[in-house]
C-alpha cells in the first residue's frame, strides 16, 4: 500500500522504538510534513528524521496525540482483513481466558487496534471507537463482530470524551440485532444483572 508520510523530529523516534505506540505532535517535523496536509483517520507511513521507516499510524492532525502506531511494517496498515485477523486473536486468547463469553474482548493498543474497545455479554457485543481512524473502519468492525462471534446484538456506544478530542460526534446506535433489555451476566463466580441499551449505553446494577 501507498502512504502519505508523517516524519518525525530528530530524536522523536526514540520512545517508539522503545515500545511506544503514540507519537504526539510537538514530536513531527512540520517543515517536511505539515499536519495540516492530513485529514483525520489517514494511514500514513511514519519516518524517523533520517528516513528510517518505523511503522504506519493513524493520523489526526486535529489532536495532541496526532499519530496512533497500528503497525510496525511500514508496508502494511490496517484492512478490512486485518482487522479481522487481529480481533480474531484477541478473540482467541480471551476464549481461552474465560469459560463464559462474558469479559473485554478488543483492549484497544494492546491488541494492535488502537482507538477500538469490544466488551461481549454472552449474545450482546458492546463496541467503543474513541480515534478518527477507527471511525472509518466502523462497518468492518460490524462486520468482523458479526462473523466472529455472531451476537444477537451490536451496540455502538461511541459517546466517550475521547471522541470529542479525535473531533468525532458522540452517539449511541443499535447497529444489528434488537435492542437488548436487562441481562444477568456472569463473572468468575458470581452473577449480576446488567442493562444494556442501545438509547442509555451500559450500566450495571447493584
Amino acid at each position: 500500500m501507498n502512504f502519505p508520510v508523517l516524519y518525525l523530529r530528530k530524536g522523536a523516534e526514540r520512545r517508539l522504538r522503545a515500545g511506544h505506540l503514540w507519537v504526539y505532535s510537538n514530536e513531527v517535523d512540520i517543515q517536511r510534513s505539515p499536519l495540516t496536509q492530513f485529514e483525520a483517520g489517514t494511514q500514513a507511513e511514519l519516518r524517523a528524521a533520517n528516513d528510517k521507516p518505523l511503522g504506519v499510524v493513524f493520523v489526526n492532525p486535529h489532536a495532541l496525540i496526532c499519530g496512533r502506531l497500528i503497525s510496525r511494517d511500514a508496508a502494511q496498515g490496517i484492512t478490512p482483513n486485518r482487522l479481522t485477523q487481529r480481533m480474531e486473536t484477541a478473540l482467541t486468547l480471551r476464549e481461552r481466558l474465560f469459560e463464559k463469553p462474558f469479559y473485554r474482548w478488543v483492549f484497544g493498543d494492546s491488541d494492535g487496534l488502537s482507538g477500538l474497545v469490544v466488551d461481549r455479554f454472552g449474545d450482546t457485543v458492546v463496541v467503543q471507537i474513541s480515534t478518527a481512524g477507527m471511525e472509518q473502519m466502523k462497518e468492518s468492525i460490524i462486520r468482523a463482530v458479526q462473523r466472529l462471534a455472531h451476537p444477537k446484538a451490536i451496540i455502538l456506544k461511541n459517546d466517550g470524551k475521547m471522541r470529542s478530542v479525535e473531533g468525532l460526534d458522540t452517539y449511541i446506535e443499535q447497529a444489528h440485532g434488537p435492542e437488548a433489555e436487562l441481562l444477568e451476566v456472569a463473572y468468575e463466580d458470581m452473577w449480576t444483572e446488567v442493562v444494556i441499551s442501545g438509547r442509555y449505553g451500559v450500566k450495571s446494577i447493584q
